[in-house]
C-alpha cells in the first residue's frame, strides 16, 4: 500500500480516484449487447455465455430439479447460518415500513400517501470467482416484505453450466419466482427488453463488475430503473492509536479479496498505526487463498496520514465510501460528521465483514463516490409512493381563488377553467338553495 503524508488538499482529488475504467473504454461494448439481445433475444444470450462464461446451454432456466439437489446439497450448518442472516435481514427491513402520511392540508383539502410494491423486479447475483449467495438474502428479502410479486434472478453460470448450490439454496429459501443462468451485460439487456424466456421487468437491483454497472446505466435509457450504480467493492477505515491494526488489516483485506479492481484506504492520524497496518496487511495477506486478487487490489489502495480528524473527516466525505469503519476514541465525532457513506462501522469489534452477511443492514451500497446522492438498497428501493387527494366542497372554495390567479399567471386557462366551473357550480348550488 502507497503510505502519503500530509497531502495538500489539491492532491486529493487524485489521490482519491479509483481505479476503474471510464464509462467511454467500456460502453461501445454493452451498447453492442445491448442492441443485439434487443433484436435476437435469447439467441444473442446464449452467444454470449458461450463467449463469456465458456458454456453452451439448452435452456437457461434453472428447474426446479436443479434447485432440488442445490438445497439438498448445501450442508446443514451453512443452511442454518444463512437462516439466522436472513432472520436478521427481515428484522432490520420490516422495522423500515412507515405508516402512510394522511394530512389535511387546508380545511377540505384532504391528502395522503400509500406506498406500493414494484410488481416485477430483477436480481443480479454476480457468480464467477466468488458467488455471491449473500447478496441473494439483501435483496430478495425485502423485496418480499415490500409485496414485489414477480422477483427474477439472473446469476452467471460456472464451466459445468451451473449456479452455486448457496445461491439457488437462499432463493429458494427467501420466494424468488424464477432463476436464470445468465451473467454479465447480456443479463442486464435480458431483463430491460425482456426474451422469449426471460421476462422484462420494471427495475433492476444487485452489484457486479464495471460492465454490469455500466449496463444497468443504459438500462435506465430504455425506461427500466436501477437501484444504483453499484460497482467494484471499496472500504474506507479511520483509525487512529485507539485501533487495533491487525483488525484493521483484517478489514482492509476482506474487501480487498473481493476482486482486482477493488480498492482500500486507510486514513489516520496515527504513523504508528500506519506503519502497523502496513506490515499486518503483508503478513495477513501471505495466508488468503485469494492472495493473487487481493495482491492487486491491494496495489491500487493507500494509506493516508493527516494531523487531524477535522481534516480527516473532510477528505472522507469528499471520497464518500460505500463502507466506512471508525476506529476512533473520538467515534461520535465521525458519527455526527459524516455525509457521504454508503453503510457505517463503529468501534473494534464490528467488521464490514458483519454487514456483508448477518448483522441485517443491507450491503447493496452505492461506489465510485455515488453514497454522495444514492442510498444503499432498503425496503423502500423496491416500493413507489403514490399520493392521492380529495377535495370537498368546502375545499374547493378554500384554495380555488389561489389556483385560479396562479394558472392564469402561467397562461393556462384550462387549468383555471377546470376550478372556475366547479366554483360556479357550487355558486349556482347556494343560490338555488
Amino acid at each position: 500500500m502507497e503510505t502519503i503524508i500530509n497531502p495538500s488538499k489539491a492532491q486529493w482529488s487524485e489521490i482519491l480516484q479509483r481505479p476503474t475504467k471510464t464509462i467511454d473504454d467500456i460502453e461501445n461494448t454493452v451498447t453492442q449487447i445491448f442492441d443485439d439481445v434487443k433484436r435476437n433475444g435469447d439467441k444473442a444470450v446464449s452467444k454470449y455465455t458461450s463467449l463469456f462464461d465458456g458454456v453452451d446451454l439448452k435452456s437457461s432456466l434453472v428447474t426446479s430439479l436443479e434447485i432440488q439437489k442445490a438445497v439438498e446439497s448445501v450442508p446443514s450448518e451453512l443452511k442454518q447460518a444463512i437462516q439466522l442472516a436472513k432472520a436478521n435481514i427481515e428484522t432490520f427491513h420490516t422495522a423500515q415500513k412507515n405508516q402512510n402520511v394522511d394530512v389535511e392540508t387546508t380545511r377540505g383539502v384532504r391528502c395522503w400517501q400509500e406506498k406500493r410494491a414494484i410488481q416485477k423486479i430483477g436480481l443480479y447475483i454476480p457468480g464467477g470467482t466468488a458467488p455471491l449467495f449473500s447478496t441473494v438474502l439483501m435483496l430478495a428479502v425485502p423485496a418480499k416484505i415490500a409485496g414485489c410479486t414477480e422477483i427474477i434472478l439472473c446469476s452467471p453460470p460456472n464451466k459445468n453450466g451451473q449456479i452455486a448450490n448457496e445461491i439457488l439454496y437462499a432463493a429458494q429459501l427467501c420466494g424468488v419466482t424464477k432463476i436464470y443462468k445468465v451473467g454479465g451485460i447480456q443479463a442486464i439487456a435480458s431483463l430491460t427488453f425482456g426474451t422469449e424466456t426471460i421476462p422484462q421487468v420494471y427495475k433492476i437491483f444487485g452489484p457486479g463488475n464495471q460492465f454490469v454497472t455500466v449496463a444497468k446505466q443504459l438500462a435506465t435509457k430504455y425506461g427500466v430503473a436501477i437501484d444504483m450504480p453499484a460497482g467494484p467493492s471499496e472500504l474506507l477505515v479511520f483509525a487512529d492509536d485507539s485501533a487495533n491494526a491487525a483488525f484493521v488489516a483484517s478489514d482492509l483485506l476482506s474487501q480487498a479479496e473481493h476482486g482486482t479492481d477493488s480498492q482500500v484506504i486507510l486514513v489516520t492520524t496515527s504513523k504508528v498505526i500506519a506503519l502497523q497496518v502496513e506490515n499486518e496487511v503483508k503478513k495477513q495477506l501471505e495466508v488468503l487463498p485469494r492472495k493473487s486478487v487481493a495482491e492487486q487490489s491491494i496495489s491500487n489502495s493507500k494509506i493516508v496520514y493527516l494531523n487531524s480528524i477535522a481534516e480527516a473527516l473532510e477528505l472522507i466525505n469528499e471520497y464518500a465510501p460505500e463502507h466506512f469503519i471508525v476506529c476512533a476514541k473520538d467515534e461520535a465525532f465521525f458519527i455526527d460528521g459524516i455525509i457521504n457513506a454508503g453503510s457505517v462501522f463503529i468501534g473494534n469489534y464490528t467488521p464490514e465483514s458483519a454487514g456483508d452477511y448477518a448483522s441485517g443492514t443491507n450491503h447493496t451500497l452505492p461506489t465510485n463516490g455515488f453514497s454522495k446522492s444514492y442510498s444503499g438498497v432498503n425496503l423502500d428501493s423496491f416500493t413507489k409512493s403514490i399520493t392521492f387527494q380529495k377535495i370537498s366542497e368546502e375545499g374547493i372554495k378554500n384554495i380555488g381563488q389561489s389556483i385560479e390567479l396562479m394558472a392564469e399567471a402561467e397562461g393556462l386557462q384550462a387549468h383555471k377553467n377546470a376550478v372556475t366551473i366547479r366554483l360556479k357550480d357550487l355558486s349556482y348550488k347556494c343560490h338555488i338553495e
